[in-house]
């Protein structure tokens, strides 16, 4: 069997590690990054730490338009198709390059297997659900990280689908948390005994200035007069930071360049408190037993809310500093440990692409 794998944003580096260490000696897997993500730190780092094949091919789209982008990657990953003649294109998550790696398969009408399938928060302002909900309308295989999220599909029809198939498998990014945990590393810098891990990236908070603003004007206020905050800073968000005045040399916070993943991880591990835009973090932080507030006015993960681990502040100061005084206190017991699986998503995913052409 060949697998033509599409990753290009590094929680997608994460998760194709898992099915790829799964996949190992039962099929082939020709693995194509997009580009996305091209700073070193937020991608070649995770190929080496992981201990997963470099890509067969980097295509090294960046850098303009959502619209652009994907027009870019689908063409490219056609060309691709027609090389390698696949049995499946599994895509990964709610990027760009999820969208045109299951387009391409669809248009080339190749069974498209997407993994973390079902995930909704509703807002279609967000280019993340408009890729969710059209990469789960043209895929074959639909893979889902929680029974929410196959509630979800149900909801929309997606069980009276003709050839279809969908099931629950658990998070991949599970699998991922518990096998790398043990190579976990501090980065190497002088950091604070206690501390909070926040990180910022999602292009709703980007493109909107006063949003931006008023996000940092609290994590200033609780990093000066609660616990410091480490602030491992997306290129993006610098940039854009830099285009609106924002002096970070400023900032209340403890900035770092991206961390690569055994980093981050070591900051989870660690942190009191965890504030992020990221649905990777949200989860990462319920994994390690860390509560967390989400800088966002909804989330796709709302089994974390509602068990409440979880809250959600939006970027209004006020609400972020109530939420951070909630939290703080906050005594995780891990009373539901099985949101997101028993850590063998990936040897699942195998078993139904095996099962399914």
């Amino acid at each position: 069997m060949r697998i033509l794998t599409v990753v290009g944003a590094r929680p997608q580096f994460i998760k194709a590690a898992v099915v790829s260490r799964a996949l190992a000696g039962r099929a082939e897997e020709f693995l194509v990054h997009t580009g996305q993500h091209y700073d070193a730190n937020m991608s070649e780092v995770f190929f080496e730490e992981m201990q997963i094949s470099h890509p067969h091919w980097n295509l090294n789209i960046h850098g303009v338009s959502h619209s652009v982008a994907t027009a870019r990657m689908l063409e490219a990953i056609s060309g691709l198709i027609d090389d390698v003649h696949p049995d499946w294109v599994m895509v990964y998550g709610d990027t760009n390059s999820t969208l045109a790696g299951a387009l391409a398969g669809a248009q080339y009408r190749v069974p498209v297997a997407h993994v973390e399938a079902g995930m909704r928060n509703g807002n279609l302002h967000m280019p993340e659900e408009i890729n969710r909900v059209l990469t789960d309308r043209i895929s074959t295989l639909l893979l889902c990280p929680t029974t929410h999220a196959l509630d979800n599909l149900h909801r929309e029809g997606f069980d009276t689908h003709n050839g279809m198939r969908l099931a629950v498998v658990g998070d991949v990014m599970f699998d991922a948390a518990m096998y790398y945990l043990q190579y976990a590393r501090p980065p190497k810098v002088e950091l604070p005994k206690k501390f909070n891990l926040c990180t910022i990236h999602r292009a709703e908070i980007l493109r909107d200035p006063q949003a931006l603003r008023e996000t940092f004007e609290a994590l200033n206020t609780i990093s000066r007069t609660q616990l410091p905050i480490i602030l491992p800073l997306h290129p993006h968000t610098a940039k854009v930071l830099d285009a609106i005045g924002y002096d970070l040399a400023k900032s209340a916070c403890i900035i770092l360049p991206p961390t690569s993943y055994f980093e981050t991880l070591w900051l989870l591990s660690q942190a009191h408190v965890v504030l992020t835009d990221s649905g990777g973090l949200q989860r990462e932080a319920y994994f390690l037993n860390k509560p967390c507030i989400t800088l966002r006015n909804e989330t796709e993960w709302t089994e974390l809310v509602a068990a409440g681990v979880n809250v959600l502040s939006g970027t209004n100061p006020e609400k972020i500093l109530q939420c951070y005084e909630s939290m703080a206190t906050y005594h995780f017991d891990n009373s539901d440990s099985h949101l997101f699986g028993d850590g063998h998503a990936g040897n699942k995913i195998v078993d139904l692409l095996l099962q399914t052409v």
